[in-house]
């Protein structure tokens, strides 16, 4: 279907409120009370293991059932195991979602989900597809992301992890880092060199590996906000079943780029709240009786205004996504103003409260902005950083001369120099 008949997606829409109502409960209006529940002012979860894998199971169970009822992967094209739908679907289905208190999605959920499953649907040998696309589209089997590194972050062409050919296997070591979740995949989707004398986008492969295999170590990171949701993921000699190769060989960064702008069309945004926002900001200075200083009056209208042209950013690329058009470099203006608005959400709730952020005296809802100023600066590197996004900007949304490059030689000559 590449347009939609609008009375056809009404009727759509009418059906996935009949299922969402048949699987959840509408979501209760939320009405804040200053020292009732808990403040929710973390961005990254912090949850014990057993709590985790009880959270991720409760995720998945839903999913399950979003899968087998057809809206699992709604803008996949059929051939490839979804419902072929215009992405105007999928923004619908969201929208529904979001009046229904379904279980939030986690980041190895929507790894698995909206990046993973396709790609294996897409560049997969019918094998591959029969094998793992429908197993990752339903969460039977959970897929971390293994593709940056210590030295290739921003510049995931750089990556330098090796891929050796063995007969019918391939041979791997090296590093990945900041993998979400790596602990409870039973899979990861890993980049690796397989060739190093060409241009280094030339020479990579993609690969999905057993995250039980001898060679395979996770690590997990313990961050400065408490948690580990992040983990490093170490390669000795760790080997792979050519069989399980995703795409050709060298092909990996074609794989990558598609697999990237996968996420833009899965079904369903699942996003949670992450960490304070302008409203709470507002409230904790009611309560500390500040709300009437000229320069917190003045701090408060700043977060407000970039939280409401943060919105309206949001609200174009779902207009965008919703008429089939990608969002393109615009994107990263989004990205950057949300990193950046949490940072400074932080930085205005560090000068109201003061050593109230660091000392807990007990009372609710201050010292519990710590969780969210620790937090805040991992967004302004997740998804490519704040430097990157501007570079984007600049050259592609601006129009702005690029900057030189000296990478254009074959990786084997870089990685000497």
């Amino acid at each position: 279907m590449a347009d939609h008949d609008p009375a056809h997606l009404e009727t759509w829409r009418a059906e996935v409120r009949a299922w969402l109502a048949s699987v959840a409960s509408p979501k209760a209006e939320e009405v804040f009370e200053w020292g009732v529940g808990d403040p929710r002012l973390q961005i990254f979860l912090s949850m014990s293991h057993e709590e985790e894998v009880a959270y991720l199971d409760r995720v998945r169970d839903y999913r399950r059932h979003r899968f087998d009822a057809g809206y699992g992967a709604i803008s996949l094209p059929e051939e490839f195991g979804g419902a072929g739908l215009p992405s105007v679907y999928s923004v619908a289905f969201a929208d529904e979602e979001r009046e229904y208190a379904v279980p939030p999605s986690s980041e190895i959920i929507s790894v698995t989900t909206g990046l993973v499953g396709a790609a294996v649907s897409v560049f997969g040998t019918p094998e591959q597809r029969e094998r793992f696309a429908r197993a990752f589209l339903r969460t039977d089997l959970l897929c971390c992301q293994l593709f940056s590194e210590p030295g290739a972050g921003s510049d995931l062409a750089g990556l330098s992890t090796k891929a050796v050919r063995d007969g019918d296997d391939w041979v791997i070591s090296g590093q990945k880092i900041w993998s979400s979740n790596a602990q409870f995949s039973e899979y990861g989707f890993l980049l690796a060199r397989t060739n190093p004398d060409v241009v280094k986008q030339a020479g990579i492969t993609a690969f999905l590996v057993p995250m039980d295999a001898e060679g395979v170590e996770i690590r997990p990171i313990r961050q400065m906000s408490g948690p580990s949701t992040f983990n490093e993921v170490f390669f000795d000699g760790a080997r792979v079943p050519d069989a399980l190769r995703i795409g050709d060989v060298d092909a990996g960064w074609k794989v990558a780029q598609a697999t990237l702008g996968f996420e833009r069309s899965s079904s369903g945004s699942g996003h949670r709240r992450k960490g304070g926002t302008a409203a709470d900001l507002v409230a904790l200075a009611q309560h500390l009786g500040l709300s009437g200083d000229p320069v917190t009056r003045q701090e408060l209208a700043d977060v407000y205004i970039r939280t409401s042209l943060h919105a309206a950013m949001v609200a174009k690329v779902a207009r965008a996504t919703a008429s089939g058009d990608k969002p393109g470099p615009a994107g990263s203006l989004g990205k950057l103003v949300a990193s950046d608005n949490l940072v400074r959400i932080g930085e205005c709730a560090s000068h109201l409260l003061g050593s109230a952020l660091v000392a807990d005296t007990g009372a609710w809802g201050e010292f519990a902005w710590s969780e969210h100023v620790l937090g805040a600066p991992g967004y302004r590197l997740a998804g490519g950083t704040d430097e990157i996004q501007r570079n984007i900007i600049s050259e592609r949304v601006l129009g702005l001369p690029a900057e030189h490059r000296a990478d254009r030689a074959p990786f084997s000559q870089l990685a000497k120099s």
